[in-house]
C-alpha cells in the first residue's frame, strides 16, 4: 500500500525542546487514484503521534504555521 502512495512535501520544521527534538511535517498524500489529502504530523511530544488533516493545500500550509505557533506557545491548539 505505501508503495502506491505519492508524498508531496509542503513544510518540515524541527524544534529543539528541553525534552528533545520535535519534528513537524506537512505533506500532501496521494494514492494511485490521484486524490490528494493533506496531513501534518508531529513527532517527539508525549501524545505522539499527533496529526491534523486538511482538505486543501492552502489550509495545510496555514495549519502547519498554526501547529508551530501552538508548539512554541504563541497560539491555541489547532482544530
Amino acid at each position: 500500500m505505501l508503495d502506491q502512495l505519492t508524498l508531496y512535501p509542503i513544510a518540515d520544521d524541527v524544534l529543539l525542546a528541553p525534552g528533545g527534538r520535535v519534528v513537524v511535517r506537512t505533506y500532501g498524500v496521494a494514492p494511485a487514484d490521484g486524490r490528494v489529502a493533506y496531513r501534518t504530523w508531529v513527532t517527539g511530544i508525549r501524545e505522539q503521534p499527533r496529526y491534523w488533516r486538511w482538505s486543501r493545500f492552502e489550509e495545510a500550509a496555514a495549519g502547519h504555521r498554526r501547529v508551530l505557533e501552538w508548539l512554541t506557545g504563541r497560539g491555541p491548539l489547532p482544530v
